[in-house]
């Protein structure tokens, strides 16, 4: 058994209680974390509320949390190339990161240079970012839209984008006009008046992706010209408007997180800022995102 914070059940922050969760042996191609940070997602706080149940079903006893930083700390059978002791960043698609320890599938070492924080801020950020580009098939010359292209996922993907050719309009708050432009996005604001800033600026919209919490996804489908190649992370007026809600994609994870990781070693990502908290203020770091805070929120355990 391992301490954690889990569901009671479905609601606001405060059903985020202590508790714990059962933690086996590794299986085959598994290894055992033990957990020193764990990230917090805007994904986390749609499935507390209960708005993503047919996706993530959630009962009052699950761990959320989609990735942690740690050491391995136990091998399952036919894993190669990682040993105990050795220092990783994991990610759980079936989430369980808020705990002490947890169990993954798909992990990738961390340099030693890399901070534990930043790494445990990668995995599913980093994920998201990689599946929704593959998802919408980005390619070089295209023009893909970004809702909420500074926080955490939306970095990346803005990140990624521009390096493989693609131009990014970024829909940011007037605040982060700049910090778009330093991720190499044309910036444009959040409102109303989006769809006529982007047309304003001669920009033809190929694809969306929504990595915003509660952004205008109908404006989005609008300026992609339907919904075809308009993907969300969490938006639960997806089905209604025929978008895609794209979830983990565990058969790609591994390529993903090694290109993550190999650009963040290398220094060619920025990540957004950081705040720490024990474990066991998760429900604080949940209450701070819904009112705003502009971070990203780790768990220390």
């Amino acid at each position: 058994m391992s301490n954690a914070v889990v569901l009671a059940g479905y609601g606001g922050p405060e059903v985020l209680v202590p508790g714990t969760v059962e933690v086996p042996d590794p299986g085959p191609g598994q290894v055992r974390v033990a957990v020193r940070y764990a990230g917090v997602g805007p994904t986390d706080l749609e499935i507390r509320a209960g708005h993503l149940a047919p996706v993530f079903p959630s009962p009052p006893g699950t761990a959320l949390g989609f990735e942690v930083a740690g050491t391995v700390e136990a091998v399952g059978s036919g894993v190669t190339g990682t040993a105990v002791g050795d220092e990783v960043a994991a990610f759980l698609p079936g989430l369980g990161g808020y705990a002490g320890v947890v169990l993954a599938d798909h992990w990738v070492a961390r340099p030693s240079h890399v901070d534990p924080a930043d790494a445990a801020a990668l995995p599913a950020s980093g994920e998201a970012a990689a599946r929704v580009l593959r998802q919408l098939g980005v390619r070089e010359g295209e023009t893909l839209l970004v809702l909420g292209a500074t926080g955490s996922v939306g970095t990346l993907a803005t990140q990624l984008a521009v390096s493989r050719g693609a131009r990014v309009v970024a829909a940011v708050r007037e605040s982060d006009l700049a910090l778009a432009t330093r991720l190499g996005a044309v910036p444009v604001t959040y409102g109303d008046h989006l769809a006529e800033q982007v047309r304003g600026a001669g920009l033809r919209v190929d694809a969306v992706l929504d990595a915003a919490t509660g952004a205008d996804l109908r404006t989005a489908v609008e300026l992609a010209g339907g919904a075809e190649r308009v993907v969300t992370l969490s938006n639960h007026e997806a089905a209604s408007l025929g978008v895609r809600l794209s979830g983990p994609d565990p058969a790609h994870a591994d390529a993903a997180l090694a290109e993550a990781m190999a650009a963040l070693a290398s220094g060619g990502l920025r990540l957004r800022q950081h705040t720490v908290l024990p474990l066991a203020r998760a429900a604080e770091a949940h209450d701070r995102l819904e009112a705003g805070e502009r971070t990203k929120f780790l768990l220390h355990v």
